[in-house]
């Protein structure tokens, strides 16, 4: 492929696996990525336009009259919510939808497991292959032990809100099917501190997943790095190489409408010879070296609150309903 002949995005998904961060159906047909990721931030937006507010009230009649406290409703229909935008996502690609448990349940390891199977049941009454379905999972010590148990029963876990080496070590040694460091959210934090703007390999967030990616193929670890979060195209080619890439339809199309060209800068084969000394990890370590990050520690503070409080905003909307 002449890279004078193609855009920016088709140059890119002959390096990296292409991901669509969104729960927009009609953007996800547009941009063709292998697979796509949704948060309730994202399903919170997409229940805001019309055309997907059938999917609510659907969730809500098949549900409303089932059994159990208000809090249990609530929890099964968006469940049911979750499940019925996986299963339109995955009409359209031809790989896997990540689905994100609760994130109030994020230092809740057997919570997190439970909710976890319950997901892959529904996915499975509806015919769905467990192949097809990534479990997304927060980076905390508890969700990463979730993790480990459900890897071992072959439920694959995405694991998010990840800002750390430490945190990343953790996933792998966990066996994770992927992890999603959030790259965009580290140089806003690092933006904030220092007032300074990053452009290209100097952006931290950018060097975060370069140190990530190396140490995993460096000492032989099989967990997918997928950058998340970007901000920038600058900061997506920066990670041409990665395993994989997940990006918002806006970056999508500025990708789609560049004609920029595109060259490998992350590779396997050159980790071998990296200068990093390998983590030795156990519960107590694992907290201290995270809590000696502070952008890590805040970010990942912050990334949970959010997530919980479009949970929160979501049960609202499907009180209201019932």
């Amino acid at each position: 492929m002449n890279p004078a002949e193609t855009n920016s995005l088709e140059q890119l998904k002959q390096l990296t696996k292409v991901v669509a961060d969104t729960g927009d159906f009609a953007l996800i047909k547009q941009y063709e990525p292998l697979d796509a990721t949704t948060n309730p931030s994202l399903i919170f937006k997409a229940l805001q336009k019309e055309e997907y507010a059938a999917l609510l009230d659907q969730a809500v009649e098949e549900l409303k009259g089932r059994s159990g406290s208000p809090s249990e409703r609530l929890g099964l229909i968006i469940d049911r919510v979750l499940i019925l935008f996986g299963l339109e996502i995955l009409k359209i690609i031809p790989g896997r939808v990540s689905t994100e448990v609760d994130a109030r349940l994020s230092f809740d390891a057997n919570a997190t497991i439970e909710r976890a199977r319950k997901l892959i049941a529904d996915y499975a009454a509806e015919g769905i292959d467990r192949e097809r379905i990534l479990i997304k999972v927060a980076s905390t010590w508890e969700g990463i032990r979730a993790a480990e148990v459900l890897q071992n029963e072959g439920i694959n876990c995405n694991m998010t809100l990840l800002f750390s080496l430490p945190q990343a070590v953790g996933c792998a040694e966990a066996n994770a099917r992927l992890i999603s460091p959030f790259v965009g959210r580290i140089m806003d934090w690092f933006k904030a501190k220092t007032g300074e703007t990053y452009v290209g390999e100097n952006d931290p967030g950018v060097q975060s997943v370069k140190e990530i990616y190396t140490y995993y193929k460096k000492f032989g670890h099989a967990t997918e790095v997928m950058g998340a979060s970007f901000r920038n195209t600058g900061e997506i080619l920066e990670l041409a190489g990665c395993d994989l890439l997940t990006i918002s339809p806006g970056l999508l199309g500025e990708l789609q409408d560049s004609q920029v060209e595109v060259s490998r800068k992350l590779d396997a084969s050159a980790a071998g010879g990296a200068d990093i000394q390998k983590l030795d990890l156990n519960e107590s370590t694992f907290r201290f070296l995270l809590n000696e990050d502070a952008m890590a520690t805040e970010k990942l503070a912050d990334g949970i609150r959010l997530f919980a409080a479009d949970i929160v905003k979501l049960e609202s909307i499907i009180a209201e309903k019932l």
